[in-house]
């Protein structure tokens, strides 16, 4: 796979949480840290996705937000 997008994080999934439209994957990207994201049912399905199982995060982004409580 060659795609444009430069942030790609490697890492094995941790968890799947199914939804009735979207699923929630969890990707352990190693030091601790994880990777988050929800994606369709349909897609968990055609990527055949399993706890795991290797993935790659690929975050495409032309704004990141950051953000403090009030």
């Amino acid at each position: 796979m060659i795609i444009s997008a430069r942030n790609q994080l490697r890492g094995r999934i941790t968890s799947i949480t199914d939804g009735a439209v979207n699923g929630i994957v969890t990707l352990d990207i190693g030091g601790g840290n994880s990777v988050t994201s929800s994606i369709t049912m349909e897609a968990i399905k055609e990527l055949n996705l399993k706890v795991g199982g290797e993935a790659y995060a690929i975050i495409k982004a032309s704004a990141v937000m950051i953000g403090i409580g009030e």
